[in-house]
């Protein structure tokens, strides 16, 4: 399960209210706190919180759970035969107290949820009554010779867990698909929307349920709604979350999903917001890094339609997450598809992306700049860039990006400072076959910039692509201007075969002197 990154004192005292003193749970285990007035206690829990709530207090639990099966298993190995059974009647416990309490808030549990949770109360019994025998036992080899049968047990009992967790999700997911589907409130179809939105930042698996029970369909029928307009962003954006996964992207080309998002895109009386949740949809469905995404027929339909309005996107955002949005869309696209470049160059987007570089409201982030460089790269493949490139300044623009430093130290915009390193040498590389670009790198010192980032490590962050496309960056320009290098970089970072080349930076030590 997706666990957000938080400080340990602070998860600590979040499970701590989760966590109950075992002989305290025996005690008061399926009682009522009041004999009298049952319903009117019963209605103050139901409402005190949310669908939403309910679901992330059960998946904690559930976190806990599976996390003692863990601990279970280490003390087994280590044959902390006492520990091990505390730690059974504790999870016992949190078994027994997660049953009750989401059976507090559904009221109308299904047959076959009931009969699961039976069989795992009475799985969670007979392990406990197991261990306590083992712990009775002081002759170490019968011990030994039991273990086995023990973590036999110990994964039954984690399966039936599993399987109930399962069936309660999928129950709750149906439940909140059928609000989506019957509900024509705004206001009962935002609220399942949000509990929807937030089991799918939960992991893929999630997604896999909400896709597999129809989520998808749901969703875009929202979208298919004039009366729903006011919920059109919330919705995409629980799309392109359940869309991460095969089973989404297969659920969207079956409902004809790419055509409403083009439909959306293309209508300028949606508002930004909704159109660049509609960009994210796209830009998660022609995402490069998933090979199921590469059979969208549907898409390729209607990929002109879907680039103009992208580019037109860019070119009106407001914001920096509105481009990065448009941006990385049209950056997966020319991925995607080869004649998506050839569209973008009809469409003056290299000119309307230079410009926007200029304006550091729009482009404020590496991850924004790296999409810009990932389009320049892919783009320039095609000979009439050149051109393009020239008029927009875009050489002075890919000579910042090779300075290109994370502020923060964050891991994430480390790694995409890289990426924007590595892609504007490699934009540099391919550009420079045509004369004037390459006069123009020359000119603009790109030559001392690119021998730096090989021969200094620390420069480029250790990123051995980076390394790759200086390499083949920097032999470019220096077949336009063999004087512009010095004899030694001549020698080691250009005569060599390029992994002899690489082998050599790569082993240098840099001077502090």
């Amino acid at each position: 399960m997706h666990l957000i990154q938080v400080d340990s004192v602070q998860r600590w005292m979040e499970d701590l209210k989760l966590m109950t003193d075992c002989e305290c749970m025996c005690i008061l285990q399926s009682k009522p706190i009041s004999i009298e007035k049952d319903e009117e206690n019963e209605l103050i829990v139901s409402s005190q919180y949310s669908t939403c709530d309910n679901l992330q207090l059960l998946l904690k639990r559930a976190w806990i759970i599976s996390t003692e099966f863990t601990r279970i298993a280490q003390k087994l190995e280590k044959n902390r035969w006492q520990r091990v059974h505390s730690m059974t009647v504790r999870v016992n416990c949190h078994v027994r107290s997660m049953i009750n309490e989401y059976n507090t808030f559904t009221r109308n549990s299904s047959e076959e949820m009931q009969q699961f949770e039976k069989l795992l109360i009475d799985k969670c019994s007979e392990f406990t009554t197991f261990t306590e025998r083992c712990i009775q036992i002081e002759d170490e080899q019968i011990l030994k010779s039991m273990k086995s049968c023990i973590n036999e047990t110990l994964a039954v009992v984690a399966q039936h867990f599993g399987q109930l967790i399962e069936l309660i999700l999928t129950y709750e997911i149906q439940n909140l698909l059928r609000q989506i589907e019957l509900s024509d409130n705004a206001y009962i179809t935002e609220s399942a929307l949000s509990s929807l939105f937030s089991l799918t930042q939960e992991g893929a698996h999630l997604c896999r349920i909400i896709a597999k029970e129809g989520g998808v369909v749901a969703l875009f029928k929202i979208c298919r709604q004039d009366c729903f307009r006011c919920l059109y962003a919330q919705t995409l954006r629980t799309l392109a979350s359940v869309c991460c996964v095969e089973e989404g992207v297969h659920q969207l080309e079956k409902v004809d999903g790419v055509l409403c998002l083009a439909d959306i895109l293309t209508d300028s009386s949606h508002s930004e917001a909704t159109r660049a949740e509609a960009a994210a949809v796209v830009a998660q469905i022609t995402s490069p890094h998933l090979t199921f995404t590469q059979h969208l027929s549907s898409f390729l339909e209607n990929m002109e339609e879907i680039v103009t309005a992208l580019v037109k996107l860019c070119q009106e955002a407001s914001s920096g997450e509105v481009f990065l949005l448009a941006s990385a869309a049209l950056a997966n696209i020319t991925f995607f598809d080869t004649v998506a470049c050839e569209m973008l160059l009809q469409l003056n987007a290299m000119k309307i992306l230079l410009a926007a570089c200029s304006d550091k409201q729009i482009v404020d982030t590496p991850y924004s700049r790296d999409q810009v460089v990932t389009i320049l790269a892919n783009m320039s493949v095609l000979d009439q860039c050149a051109s393009e490139i020239i008029q927009g300044n875009g050489v002075q623009l890919l000579l910042e990006m090779l300075f290109e430093k994370s502020s923060s130290g964050n891991s994430a915009e480390v790694a995409a400072c890289e990426r924007v390193q590595q892609k504007s040498a490699v934009t540099l590389a391919r550009l420079s076959r045509d004369p004037e670009v390459a006069d123009a790198a020359i000119k603009l010192c790109c030559i001392p910039r690119l021998i730096k980032l090989c021969r200094s490590p620390t420069e480029r962050n250790n990123s051995d692509s980076v390394l790759v496309a200086c390499l083949a960056a920097l032999r470019r320009l220096a077949v336009m201007s063999p004087d512009g290098l010095e004899d030694s970089d001549f020698q080691q970072l250009v005569k060599p075969r390029l992994v002899d080349s690489f082998l050599l930076c790569t082993n240098m030590e840099e001077s502090f002197v």
